[in-house]
């Protein structure tokens, strides 16, 4: 298991995930929900030990509980990197440009309208 560390003030995180090619995935209570191969980036936080919930992101082997994991669960599914900010969670996630692939995902908790925390930044020919 990879170990990350951020600074203490930070509450927000990004996944940068790759997907390499289309990807079909059973999200929980979302259902079936289909990917494109892209760029995408989800945005998330924790309350407590930021630095626990990301280090359980770039772990595998883990029980599946969040959206976010059941795609992170798919073998053409990779996390390329991962930032951290001290900008509430929705905030950031506003702030980036993409379009959204499934309406809810990662959001089932969100009430600031943002729709998905999971955005496609640039789709793959």
């Amino acid at each position: 298991m990879k170990k990350f560390s951020c600074p203490g003030d930070h509450v927000s995180y990004q996944l940068h995930i790759r997907v390499h090619r289309d990807v079909r995935i059973v999200a929980g209570a979302l259902g079936s929900c289909n990917f494109p191969a892209g760029h995408y980036v989800y945005t998330g936080s924790a309350r407590r030990n930021l630095q626990a919930r990301i280090t359980r992101h770039l772990s595998t082997g883990k029980k599946l509980r969040w959206h976010i994991d059941y795609l992170l669960a798919h073998p053409d599914v990779e996390i390329l990197r991962v930032e951290t900010s001290a900008i509430p969670e929705c905030r950031w996630n506003q702030q980036l440009e993409g379009r959204i692939p499934v309406a809810g995902f990662g959001a089932s908790d969100c009430r600031n309208g943002c729709g998905s925390h999971l955005k496609l930044l640039s789709p793959f020919p």
